[in-house]
């Protein structure tokens, strides 16, 4: 039985989409996504998107329903991706490029600049902070990023100029929105 996620709103509303069994891989739960998607209501419609760490896909797949104008998902497990691949052609979207590597290496080949990003690393590799320095020069000034983690945020390191405007917990998931400060 391959594992689901549902998603919450818009266009692909309760579409059930599969992803791959793997450790580590956990979509970001319904409650957390659906109080990230209500603070992002005004601000998803047509912004560039960049998922680091897809994983499942959730919150790209959710962005892209909600009217993103374009996600780029990095991912790279291959069966996951895979997966990606097919979750992509299903919905029938022109609107979501994937990479196949490391959220390190998609980040030197990507040249543009994205008005909200989420960063969901697995937790067990604590890549936040790295990670974190390498995108801030892709977001627009005063662009958002989404950081998810099993953490307290305040331990992350996040740069200086991401200032934190919301934050929601369930479990042992804490997030974050953040706004890029010009």
């Amino acid at each position: 039985m391959k594992n689901q996620l549902r998603i919450i709103g818009g266009e692909w509303k309760r579409r059930i989409l599969p992803f791959a069994s793997i450790e580590g891989l956990r979509p970001t739960p319904d409650r957390v996504r659906e109080t990230l998607f209500n603070w992002l209501m005004w601000d998803i419609q047509n912004s560039k998107v960049l998922d680091l760490c897809s994983g499942s896909g959730a919150l790209a797949f959710e962005a892209l329903s909600r009217g993103a104008a374009e996600v780029i998902m990095i991912e790279p497990d291959v069966t996951q991706s895979g997966f990606l691949k097919q979750n992509i052609q299903l919905l029938k979207t022109n609107k979501c490029q994937l990479y196949v590597t490391t959220a390190q290496k998609a980040l030197q080949k990507i040249n543009q600049q994205f008005d909200l990003v989420f960063l969901d690393p697995p937790y067990g590799l604590n890549l936040w902070q790295e990670l974190a320095e390498s995108v801030d020069t892709k977001i627009v000034a005063n662009g958002f990023i989404y950081v998810e983690a099993d953490r307290e945020l305040s331990e992350l390191k996040l740069p200086a100029s991401w200032k934190k405007i919301k934050e929601t917990k369930a479990g042992i998931v804490k997030a974050g929105l953040y706004q890029k400060m010009p």
